[in-house]
C-alpha cells in the first residue's frame, strides 16, 4: 500500500525514541538487511538519544543516535533510512538535527560508503579506516596476563576497588567525560578486566554479549599492544562462539594478530570528525572502541 512522505524532508518533524520503540528500530534494522541486535538496540534507547522520523503509517523511517560525553564530544551512529524511503533527504534532515542538538562539541562518527558522501558534505573529514573483525578467537598458549576488573556487588551501593581508576584512566585515554555511560556498560557487559603495574591500572577491556551470541569486545584501553593483546586474549579465553572486535588500520600490528588467532575483515567503516577538530585525549591508548554506534 503506496504510503507517501509528501512533507519536504527538512520540515520533517524528528522525535527522540525510547525503550518502548525497540520493535519499531528492529524493524528498520532488518529493512536494511542489518542484524537483528536487540540488546545492543534497547542499550542505545536507554543510554544514548535516539532520535526517529516516522512515516504516516507508524514505522520508522528513519534513525539516528546521539551519544554526548558531557560537553566536549558527541558520537553518532546508527544512521539508518528505509529502504522505501531513500533518496527524499532524510538522511540529511535526521543528521542536521543531532548536529544542532550536540552543540560544540566534537562529533565523531564511524561512516559506511553509502553514507559517506553526506557526511563528508555535512563537513565531516576522514582521519582512519576501521576494520571489524570477527572468528573464533583462539587463545593460543598465552598466559593468563589479566585479572577481572573489581567493581563490586552493586556499582552504586558497593562500587568495587578499580571502578574510580578505571573511570579516571579512560577519561585520561578519551579525553571527555563519560563515566556514567561507562558505568552503565560495565553492568551491561559480559566481563570486565584490567591490567595493571605497581601503581595501579594501565588499562581495562570490556566484553559483552549481542543477541545472536557474538561476543563483542570493546571498549580496549591499555598502555601498549602487549597489553591490548593481553585484554582480547583474556576476554576471548573461554568463548563458546564469534567473537567481533574494531581495530583501526593504522594498528597493522594488532590485526595482524587478530588475522593469525582466526579472525577476518567482516567489514571497513570510515572514521570521520566533523571539520577536522582535534579529538580529546590520548587517542594511541585507545586501541578498540566501545561501539561503532557510540564511540
Amino acid at each position: 500500500m503506496p504510503d507517501p512522505l509528501t512533507t519536504p524532508a527538512a520540515e520533517l518533524p524528528v522525535r527522540r525514541l525510547g525503550p518502548e520503540d525497540l520493535d519499531r528500530c528492529l524493524a528498520l534494522s532488518e529493512d536494511r538487511a542489518w542484524s537483528r541486535e536487540e540488546r545492543k538496540w534497547l542499550f542505545l534507547l536507554e543510554n544514548a538519544e535516539v532520535y526517529a522520523i516516522e512515516a504516516p503509517s507508524g514505522e520508522l523511517a528513519g534513525t539516528v543516535t546521539l551519544t554526548r560525553y558531557g560537553t566536549t564530544a558527541a558520537g553518532i551512529g546508527m544512521m539508518l533510512v528505509a529502504t522505501r524511503y531513500g533518496g527524499r533527504g532524510l538522511g540529511r534532515r535526521l543528521m542536521t538535527h543531532v548536529l544542532d542538538t550536540a552543540g560544540d562539541a566534537t562529533v565523531f562518527l564511524w561512516a559506511t560508503e553509502l553514507g559517506r558522501p553526506l557526511y563528508e558534505k555535512l563537513g565531516f573529514e576522514t582521519l582512519g579506516v576501521t576494520e571489524a573483525r570477527v572468528g573464533r578467537l583462539r587463545p593460543g598458549d598465552d598466559p593468563v596476563l589479566t585479572r577481572p576488573a573489581d567493581l563490586g556487588a552493586d556499582l552504586d551501593s558497593d562500587p568495587g576497588a578499580d571502578l574510580d581508576a578505571l573511570l579516571a584512566l579512560d577519561a585520561e585515554v578519551f579525553g571527555a567525560d563519560r563515566a556514567a555511560l561507562l558505568a552503565r556498560l560495565f553492568a551491561f557487559a559480559e566481563e570486565v578486566r584490567v591490567v595493571e603495574d605497581e601503581t595501579g591500572p594501565t588499562g581495562y577491556a570490556v566484553s559483552w554479549r549481542a543477541t545472536n551470541n557474538v561476543l563483542f569486545i570493546g571498549p580496549v584501553v591499555a598502555g601498549d599492544e602487549a597489553a591490548a593483546r593481553a585484554l582480547v586474549t583474556d576476554l576471548a579465553r573461554d568463548a563458546d562462539g564469534l567473537v567481533r572486535i574494531e581495530v583501526e588500520r593504522s594498528r597493522p600490528g594488532l590485526l595482524g594478530w587478530l588475522g593469525e588467532r582466526g579472525t577476518s575483515q567482516a567489514f571497513s567503516t570510515t572514521f570521520m570528525v566533523r571539520g577536522g577538530r582535534p579529538l580529546p585525549g590520548d587517542r594511541t591508548r585507545m586501541y578498540a572502541p566501545m561501539m561503532l554506534a557510540m564511540g
